[in-house]
């Protein structure tokens, strides 16, 4: 996110670069209590309407960029969609393997790989009727510092989610509202988030928790976006905007953005 201070004036600070992306400590921390926090309540409605906008049925294949411990995998292969998962914490795709082999779901499988390497799986290439990045999965995880080749990191993962698709198959992302973010840190509703105005980059210091309790304090990023910057991203893409709408977890539905909600649910078609 660099050094430019953020609306609360409270300059940034830099992450453990030891790992190949800040979230993987977290994600190692976390574990199974990842699936404690209330955003994570609502996989059930969240898949259902994906299964509706993303023109799914038993026998889709689809991709789950950041699957993190599996909740939308699992729950597309209990539909009978033939589902494959990435994710960068390897504590995670260990966590949705044991629950895959646990459910004997057999059209379910999970690696661990890195988002913005996904153009590079030769084995996933249009390989899949639909791809997703939900809950700043891969996509909206991304700093300054998470480029590669001058290419924002992202970018990077957006690229690879079409690379996956089949012709005219369908993504679905979703992604943080700046105009959400920003008036929220003005207002002081977020007292330790930092809005990086030139990076669109929300730097929050929080506290994560283990399986026993365990706090431990982390920081974290994620890249903030307005629909007129998604549709452009969708055009560098040659992707075709289906709909734009303003959800949050649990409520996924195909409405106009407004300034109230605090994500926006992309799905677009490969053309």
């Amino acid at each position: 996110m660099g050094s430019s201070e953020g609306l609360t004036g409270e300059p940034a600070t830099a992450y453990n670069a030891a790992f190949d992306h800040w979230f993987e400590p977290l994600a190692d921390h976390m574990g199974a209590a990842y699936l404690r926090y209330s955003f994570t309540k609502g996989t059930i409605a969240e898949v259902d309407h994906l299964m509706d906008v993303l023109h799914l049925e038993a026998g889709s294949r689809v991709l789950d960029v950041g699957c993190g411990p599996g909740r939308h995998l699992l729950e597309f292969a209990r539909r009978g969609v033939l589902v494959h998962g990435i994710d960068i914490s390897q504590t995670f795709v260990d966590l949705a393997a044991a629950a895959i082999a646990e459910e004997h779901l057999d059209g379910a499988s999970v690696e661990r790989a890195d988002a913005r390497d996904l153009a590079a799986l030769s084995h996933l290439t249009g390989g899949f009727d639909a791809v997703v990045a939900l809950c700043q999965g891969g996509f909206g995880l991304m700093t300054a510092a998470d480029a590669r080749g001058g290419v924002d990191g992202d970018r990077l993962v957006l690229s690879g989610m079409v690379s996956a698709l089949a012709d005219g198959g369908r993504l679905a992302l979703s992604a943080f509202s700046s105009l959400f973010v920003v008036d929220a840190v003005a207002r002081g509703d977020f007292p330790d988030a930092v809005f990086d105005a030139d990076g669109g980059v929300c730097h929050e210091r929080t506290t994560v928790r283990d399986p026993h309790g365990v706090a431990r304090s982390a920081d974290l990023w994620t890249s903030c976006y307005t629909p007129r910057e998604l549709r452009l991203l969708c055009a560098l893409e040659r992707l075709e905007v289906v709909s734009l709408s303003g959800v949050e977890p649990g409520d996924y539905a195909t409405r106009p953005p407004a300034m109230e909600h605090p994500e926006w649910l992309l799905v677009a078609r490969r053309m």
